[in-house]
């Protein structure tokens, strides 16, 4: 199940010409895709193009009708190279994934897609998750764009301008025999906003064509002398094709004044499409633009960031003092490529860039802000001359409150979920290893990649997802001292983790202990089903175990835990796996359902059955403050964000005890972890009774009623101060 339904809003994607479109920028992308005539789509879930893979999937209904075929691929690899069904046949077709990561992984088949080249428009959508707000390694897609020769569209954020940009971005593909990249990040996959639809398309040669009539031509296959050639076609031939499209088509665009006859300064922009919103905004802080982009600075908005058009360049800086280059991230690619056009056309424009602009990182509009000043402070000052005051927040981070509240207000790193399942997983092995001292682990990318922050601090390395197993193959020989242990989530595993992992490891009898996470959904992505899915799923086949798949490539060694919550199960299994004396690789396969998916579908479930007066018991937990003794150490081992501490008004008790809050789901874990480490026995649980029935409030009355007469019965057998 995914973390978010689009059931309703595919219904948007029937809209026909004239009809005005509001919603999402996803949606949008969907719509812009089906208008152009795909017929097949396929990728990977990854922020900020987890949305469009649910999009997609909820619009199965809508993708039918006009023939497109949609797979869920198994990785961004696989994504790449459905793309081969438009080497040799007039199909348009389309892929999504997270860059760079998954670009990464795609990269052998982008390789091969991009040297034979295309027939029909091939298109790549990539989620640029890049800058402050990405949950990945700071790299760009652009040096992918420019090894393999593929032009990568950038468009500004705009609905009207993503849609129209995926047509053209087909008939780029088309006119040039190469594949495009598409990027769009995470602000913009998430814009709101409006376009006027066109009708959508159904493909004029259909996948049925193309098997009903195979073609082949050896030309576009890589395979010497073919590839040879490649090389050169795409430098004389398909470059030409791009660069003359792009122009003709008019793809990058122009803002602001053109000359000095409207008064035009001697500077201008040159900036990146996605950076267009950002640019406008801290033009508008500087009294030079309104917040509709009516610009006082003419600005130059790559559409297409590679290939660049000389021409353009050329006619834009000409006649200029200094252009800025906004372009976000490292290296500078584009500075430097514009600093090379202006030298080869003889241009005195200076180009101006990562001088005043930060080499890398996230271009908020306070980052382009200061560039834009201090670029227009030396290059054209007179435009500075009536700025309003600028927003700063430098004073007020500056006051001595805000330091004090730096040194008091603990860190809050990123973590596990209330009732996370894999929360008493690496419990569990934190008691392990107060038995048997600390162990090397590989970790994986993943929900299970927070076991490195406290309170857990466990994992040593993270190499990829999927790549947990991989990552331990060094420590793979059998020694008599301690063994590795390597994590990996179900969606990592099936993502390449069985072969790359497990099956490495069986081949090389690599002996070590293999944790695998299965939480039936790839929830770190958003809980889209995978094949090991415990949901039924009408247009997928779920269900499939990993402990088959893991015995079916050769492992012996295989315990599964149906219950992470067990946590004395947990440490059991775990420390038989670190000292069975079997050789070969031991994997565990511990499962429990992604509490957050779970909450999803059954809270609206619970919320509808009390409403209609069934009677509905819900389990929480508690502490008794009478029996913690304020050590904290059930935190320590657990770190559950609903477990709290509190001040008693005892005076002779100093330390503040445990205390639970209501965001507590009741999975019980920090009772389970509480008698696995035999720490005090301060949980209970308690059971709420909405809608009971008579026999509920029979039975509360003479408990209560019991309990009231033990306390009083206590309270008189006290001692009194002073009684001699």
């Amino acid at each position: 199940m995914a973390e978010r339904s689009f059931a309703r809003e595919v219904e948007h994607l029937r809209l026909g010409a004239g009809e005005e479109f509001r919603g999402e920028a996803i949606l949008a992308i969907t719509k812009g895709l089906l208008q152009a005539g795909v017929a097949y789509v396929g990728g990977y879930q990854g922020s900020p193009i987890s949305h469009l893979m649910d999009v997609l999937a909820d619009a199965q209904d809508i993708l039918g009708e006009l023939g497109v075929n949609f797979q869920s691929s198994a990785n961004e690899s696989t994504a790449a190279a459905m793309l081969s069904a438009s080497v040799m046949y007039p199909l348009r077709g389309a892929v999504a994934w997270k860059s760079t990561v998954g670009t990464n992984v795609a990269s052998d088949a982008l390789a091969n897609l991009a040297s034979g080249g295309v027939t029909g428009g091939a298109m790549v959508i990539i989620g640029e998750d890049y800058g402050e707000g990405s949950s990945i390694m700071q790299e760009r897609t652009h040096a992918f764009a420019m090894k393999s020769q593929m032009w990568l569209l950038d468009p500004r954020p705009d609905h009207a301008c993503i849609v129209d940009l995926i047509e053209k971005g087909f008939q780029l593909s088309e006119a040039s025999n190469t594949p495009v990249m598409l990027e769009v990040r995470v602000r913009t996959c998430h814009m709101h906003g409006t376009f006027v639809c066109k009708d959508n398309v159904a493909p004029a040669f259909t996948l049925e064509d193309a098997l009903a009539h195979p073609q082949r031509d050896l030309d576009r296959i890589v395979l010497p002398p073919a590839a040879y050639a490649h090389e050169h076609e795409k430098i004389a031939q398909r470059l030409p094709a791009a660069i003359a499209f792009v122009r003709d088509n008019r793809l990058n665009e122009w803002f602001g004044p053109e000359d000095d006859s409207d008064g035009a300064p001697p500077v201008g922009i040159v900036l990146q499409g996605g950076m267009y919103n950002n640019v406008i905004r801290a033009l508008q802080y500087l009294g030079l633009s309104d917040a509709y982009g009516n610009t006082r600075v003419p600005l130059y908005v790559l559409n297409v960031t590679y290939p660049l058009i000389d021409s353009e360049i050329v006619a834009f800086a000409n006649g200029k003092k200094a252009i800025l280059m906004v372009e976000e991230g490292q290296p500078d690619y584009l500075e430097q490529a514009v600093n090379t056009i202006a030298n080869r056309q003889g241009l005195t424009t200076r180009v101006r860039g990562k001088d005043v602009l930060p080499m890398a990182g996230d271009y908020s509009v306070h980052a382009i802000l200061a560039g834009i000043d201090a670029f227009l402070a030396t290059e054209a000052p007179r435009l500075l001359g009536n700025r309003p005051p600028l927003p700063d927040a430098r004073p007020a981070l500056d006051l001595p409150v805000v330091a004090r509240l730096r040194e008091t207000v603990p860190a809050r790193p990123p973590g596990l979920c209330t009732g996370c399942p894999e929360r008493p997983i690496f419990a569990a092995m934190k008691l392990v290893d107060q038995e048997r001292g600390a162990h090397h682990v590989s970790a994986d990318i993943g929900c299970h990649l927070f076991s490195i922050l406290p309170p857990f601090n466990i994992g040593n390395t993270t190499m990829g997802f999927g790549l947990g197993g991989a990552s331990a193959a060094a420590f793979g020989r059998k020694t008599t001292g301690k063994r590795s242990i390597a994590v990996m989530g179900d969606g990592g595993f099936w993502h390449n983790g069985l072969t790359s992992g497990i099956g490495n490891a069986v081949f090389n009898k690599h002996d070590g202990v293999f944790l695998i996470v299965d939480n039936f959904y790839s929830s770190a992505t958003g809980g889209q089903d995978i094949l090991s899915s415990r949901a039924s799923n009408a247009s997928r086949k779920t269900n499939n175990p990993i402990a088959k798949a893991v015995a079916g490539i050769g492992a012996t060694w295989i315990r599964e835990v149906d219950r992470t919550y067990d946590v004395g199960r947990m440490k059991a299994v775990l420390t038989e796996a670190l000292t069975t004396p079997e050789e070969g690789p031991k994997v565990i396969i511990a499962s429990s359902e992604c509490m957050l998916n779970k909450q999803r579908r059954v809270k609206p479930q619970v919320a509808k059955a009390i409403k209609s007066g069934t009677r509905v018991v819900k389990e929480r937990f508690g502490v008794d403050e009478d029996i913690c003794t304020g050590d904290h150490a059930c935190i320590r081992l657990s770190g559950c964000p609903s477990l709290s501490v509190k001040q008693l008004d005892d005076p002779l008790r100093d330390d503040p005890v445990v205390t639970i809050d209501n965001t507590c789901v009741g999975c019980g874990n920090c009772g389970e972890v509480s008698e696995a480490a035999v720490l005090c026995p301060s949980f209970y649980r308690a059971d709420v009774i909405h809608n009971p029935t008579w026999w509920d409030r029979a039975r509360a009355r003479v408990a209560m009623g019991l309990i009231t007469y033990l306390q009083a019965r206590r309270d008189r057998a006290r001692p009194l101060a002073g009684a001699a």
